[in-house]
């Protein structure tokens, strides 16, 4: 953590590629970089960020890479088929390639994230089949054994791992989510808080983090543009399509109150990664300047809640 950073807030800031080049929606952004990238996130103070496809898979690579711009590699995002059982060893297997890269990074927490049955990422499925196809409840225990052999994995390497429910995926709502922690073993499934997608499901954010504040390990700053979640839901748009219409964005630009977030973040004395994830496209929210709002924004209003605290 920078001098200034210490200074400006008591969490570790970083923000993902996705702002600039879409994992989810291949073509967004493709004409980036990884020196332009990673040269703009240290520009604005940022240390840390994910990994993402535009960044090199070779670790020495990516290592030289992210030291020259002084940045930190928190984690990536790897999606699962743990609900198939006849595909659970396979898929254990290959996760724990991801685990064998991200601790050769030095990572501390594993990001995992259900894609059975997911409208967009299931490549078992058809690319017309955009909707959710709910886990059986064979579907949700095998899931449940495939999440908790994931995590004594991580655990056997001092890493943690942390579930990302999403939008578009078996584990979005709230029914969903309280299943899913009650299901599994705080132990070994963490959570990461990802204001953006607790919204999108049905979670009032700040609701959920109260509710959950001992499971949460990772958190994902994402703003939520109201009117067109509104446009979403009577639409019924699919998530692909919901985040070209501008679904998402950076905290402070839409409608969540991340102030009592942070106040109780801060209450938690929480330490770990805080990464600004706002899924736009890249053409019509200039990355570099919803990045720069994004800092702007979340110093301003961290330093707003430690000052009220201190009075």
């Amino acid at each position: 953590m920078t001098v200034n950073e210490t200074k400006t807030n008591p969490f570790r800031i970083g923000i993902a590629p996705i702002s600039w080049v879409n994992d989810d929606i291949p073509g967004l952004g493709d004409h980036y970089t990884q020196d332009q990238v990673l040269s703009e996130m240290a520009s604005l103070g940022y240390i840390s960020t994910e990994m993402g496809r535009l960044f090199s898979q070779d670790p020495p690579s990516l290592k030289e890479k992210l030291e020259k711009y002084g940045i930190q590699l928190a984690s990536k995002f790897v999606g699962v088929l743990f609900s198939d059982e006849s595909r659970l060893e396979e898929e254990l297997q290959l996760f724990q390639q991801w685990v064998n890269y991200l601790n050769e990074m030095g990572c501390e927490h594993v990001i995992i994230c259900e894609m059975g049955g997911s409208m967009h990422w299931d490549p078992r499925r058809l690319p017309k089949d955009k909707t959710i196809q709910r886990l059986t409840d064979k579907g949700w225990a095998t899931l449940v054994e495939g999440l908790h052999r994931a995590g004594k994995l991580c655990e056997s390497f001092s890493m943690k791992l942390v579930y990302h429910f999403h939008a578009g995926t078996v584990v979005e709502t709230v029914k969903e989510i309280d299943r899913l922690m009650e299901l599994t073993d705080p132990n070994l499934v963490h959570l990461l808080y990802d204001t953006g997608h607790a919204l999108y499901g049905g979670y009032d954010p700040l609701e959920l983090l109260h509710k959950y504040e001992d499971r949460i390990q990772y958190v994902h700053l994402k703003d939520v543009r109201r009117e067109v979640l509104e446009q979403v839901r009577k639409e019924n748009l699919d998530f692909r399509s919901a985040v070209l219409r501008g679904l998402f964005t950076v905290p402070g630009d839409g409608c969540i109150d991340f102030a009592p977030i942070f106040a109780k973040l801060i209450e938690n004395n929480y330490d770990g990664w805080m990464i600004v994830e706002a899924e736009q496209d890249p053409a019509v929210a200039h990355p570099y300047q919803y990045a720069k709002m994004a800092k702007e924004y979340i110093d301003s209003t961290i330093q707003s809640v430690m000052a009220m605290k201190q009075r």
